[in-house]
């Protein structure tokens, strides 16, 4: 061998070393090993499944879910036509309108933006104490009171959401949730101009939260000139806090879905509020009817 050869095939091997070199070791355990394993891990599993269905017997866990528990893609809705004339009637405006303008809002500085939206949160809190109290969930009530007395004074009259950074978290609530602890049901699905998707009792509970807020009339800012300019901000930043672009998803059953979504939502707060399961209508009947 040629000194010009052994000198290549220690650069060859000193290439290698750099890269690094990968061995493969064969298992400690023998197959024998690995299925008998196997099958005590099987064995584990089939007595978890026993005991499972037992307390099932027993009634110490739910029942399993089936196909019957799904709920219905049909909603109650008797007055589709409108309800339909109006969401198309929404989503132009929207388009033409409030979007362009939400989108306009976003540009802002974020100080500023979030600023408005927690001063016209701690006003809310006003709905919330009141609505509490009715609902007769005093704990809520006082932590709502707490909030808007923390964010009244050390919040600049709300343009500082002071009491979350307290760890008091907010929770409002309305008129309509009110009506439904009272035991009032959803009734039928309905679109209303330019808000959107509703009900009957949560379109009674937007009429009680304005008469609330009318009636109280904090600072003044709920009557005279002033409060169309406010309920006109107030109305752009929720637009701009919320993503939803119309017929965005491209689907034909849009209306459809949005309709299923948010009555099983209220059905499943009902639910909950009441600390029970959602009720199941009876075969063929549409859900919330």
């Amino acid at each position: 061998m040629t000194r010009g050869a052994v000198m290549a095939g220690g650069a060859l091997l000193a290439g290698c070393g750099s890269l690094g070199i990968v061995t493969h070791r064969l298992p400690a355990e023998t197959p024998a090993a690995d299925n008998a394993a196997a099958i005590k891990q099987a064995e584990a599993l089939a007595a978890t499944k026993r005991t499972v269905q037992t307390e099932e017997r027993r009634g110490e866990t739910p029942p399993r879910l089936t196909p019957a528990d799904a709920p219905p893609l049909a909603t109650y809705d008797p007055w589709e036509r409108f309800n339909r004339f109006n969401y198309r009637f929404n989503a132009r405006f929207d388009e033409a309108v409030f979007f362009p303008v939400a989108n306009g809002y976003r540009r802002l500085p974020s100080p500023l933006r979030t600023g408005v939206h927690d001063f016209f949160g701690n006003l809310a809190e006003i709905d919330s104490i009141i609505n509490y109290t009715l609902q007769g969930r005093m704990g809520r009530g006082v932590r709502s009171v707490g909030r808007f007395v923390i964010n009244s004074t050390l919040g600049l009259a709300g343009l500082f959401d002071v009491a979350t950074h307290f760890h008091i978290e907010a929770a409002p609530t309305g008129f309509g949730t009110t009506l439904a602890k009272w035991g009032v049901h959803p009734g039928p699905y309905l679109v209303i101009p330019i808000l959107g998707p509703s009900t009957v009792r949560e379109a009674v509970g937007l009429l009680g939260n304005y008469g609330v807020s009318y009636g109280i009339n904090i600072a003044d800012l709920y009557r005279g000139d002033q409060s169309w300019g406010l309920g006109l901000l107030n109305a752009v930043d929720q637009r701009a806090n919320v993503d939803f672009r119309y017929y965005a998803s491209g689907s034909p059953f849009e209306y459809d879905t949005i309709r299923f979504l948010y009555v099983r939502k209220l059905l499943l707060e009902d639910a909950s509020l009441h600390k029970a399961r959602v009720p199941k209508p009876p075969p063929g009947a549409p859900a919330g009817q």
